[in-house]
């Protein structure tokens, strides 16, 4: 077992980043990051992304004011996906709900959680 941080980005140069509250653990959202997101990340305690629909890196909350302060980074076995436990300053999602999974699938109907 290495001991050594040497993320492994996939061939868009990307990892997955699990995002949950640091507090309750709750599942808040699902993006990419980058060299330079993850780079940034660290460097400000903020998380920074890659958005792959747009091509660029963003700061969570740089125009909601909805940051998300980085408690913890947690690297998966094969140093593909990270773990970031945060403490979110409102709602993760960009619909104003406090998670992206704020709906359930049900058939082939998706329901909101109550």
């Amino acid at each position: 077992m290495a001991d050594r941080f040497e993320p492994r980005f996939d061939i868009a140069g990307l990892l997955t980043a699990v995002v949950t509250h640091a507090g309750t653990d709750a599942l808040l959202m699902v993006a990419h990051m980058n060299a330079e997101a993850l780079e940034r990340t660290r460097a400000t305690g903020r998380a920074h992304f890659w958005s792959r629909s747009r091509q660029a890196l963003w700061l969570k909350g740089e125009t909601s004011g909805h940051f998300l302060d980085v408690q913890e980074i947690r690297v998966d076995c094969d140093q593909d996906c990270l773990w970031l436990k945060v403490l979110p300053a409102g709602p993760a999602c960009h619909t104003g709900a406090a998670s992206c999974f704020f709906r359930r699938l049900d058939g082939n109907r998706l329901v909101p959680l109550v």
